[in-house]
Order: structure tokens, then sequence, then C-alpha cells
């Protein structure tokens, strides 16, 4: 049956996925029309800090041309605006990383994929992952489904999520908690940091 429970474990970490100005800023390409899941991010990412829970931000830019975005830069248009370090690459003030949080650069979905986070997550012994970002349907799942791939146990924090429409949104949500991680609400991820 679908839907049985994962513990949140005694070594999370907080990973914050894309939260970068290209999905908050009104007219961009990959706006996604709220704040909502930045500002409950922000206050996840407080209570993280006050507990001493490590925390790891990542952002997405690609080289020249796209050149190491491969397909997935070919399919999304909108990565276009991702090449370098440009201003909608820039992780939002709300959120932004503190000396000593880990700053991830990545090119496609999963904040995995082609980057040094489960080595670093096994180095600090980390157990559960407290997942808050963009999107829900695209980077947030890909995360979740490698995070519990690699045997880390995926809390997507529901209203620290976000995405262009409510229905992939919710798809989603509703898909990680059958088979791939956790859905919880901000009050009882804060609680148990």
């Amino acid at each position: 049956m679908f839907g049985r429970s994962l513990e949140f474990g005694e070594r999370p970490a907080l990973i914050l996925i894309d939260l970068m100005r290209a999905y908050f800023e009104p007219g961009a390409e990959l706006y996604m029309g709220s704040r909502d899941c930045l500002d409950s991010a922000a206050r996840v990412l407080s209570a993280a800090r006050a507990a001493g829970v490590p925390v790891v931000h990542t952002r997405v830019a690609f080289g020249p041309g796209g050149v190491d975005g491969g397909l997935f830069f070919r399919k999304v248009a909108p990565l276009r605006h991702l090449v370098g370090d440009g201003p909608l690459g820039e992780l939002m003030p709300e959120v932004a990383p503190e000396p000593g949080e880990l700053v991830i650069v990545k090119q496609y979905a999963s904040a995995f994929f082609g980057t040094s986070l489960a080595s670093t997550l096994t180095a600090l012994r980390v157990d559960t992952l407290v997942i808050a970002g963009v999107s829900t349907s695209g980077c947030v799942r890909a995360t979740a489904v490698d995070g519990i791939q690699h045997g880390f146990a995926p809390i997507v924090v529901r209203q620290a999520v976000g995405d262009r429409d409510p229905a992939p949104h919710q798809a989603n949500l509703f898909d990680i908690q059958a088979k791939y991680g956790e859905v919880w609400d901000e009050p009882d991820v804060i609680a148990r940091l």
C-alpha cells in the first residue's frame, strides 16, 4: 500500500531549492505569481539556524550559451536567463546565505544530479532532508525523489514550496507523500526543528 510514513530523523538538514529572483520578479518568464512560499521558507530557515541545523542553498547557473545544460537547457527556453551570474540568478534577500552555509550551483532539476550534495550530507551524517523552494513539480520533486534514492528521508514543507499553477503543485505534493517522502505543514516542521 502507498503512503507509509517515514520518520523524521535525528540529523536533519534544510535544503532551500532555487529561491532565486527569477521566480519572484514580476515580469520574469519564470515568475510564479506569489511570494507565499518564499515567506514560509524564510521562517523555516530562521528555525533551522536557531536549532543549528545545516543549511544548503541551491541556485541554477549555466556556462556560456548553456553549454552545460544539455537537452534540459534546450527544452526550457526561460533557462537562457540563467546563463552566467545575472540578476535573475541571485538568491532572494529573505533567504540569503550566511557565512558557513553551502551554496550549490546546479544545472538540472535535482539538487543531487551532478553536484556534491549527497557526499556532503553523508559526511555530515544527515538522515533527513527538510525541503523548501521551487518549483514543486520540478526541482522540489526531483530532489525529493533523488533524496530517498540516496537514503535520506525527504520532508517537504507544504507552505514553503511553490509552483506556477496550483494543479501540478497539488498533484506533486500528493505524489511525494504517496511514494517519495513526507509532506509536513510549516508549524510542524518548525516545532520538530
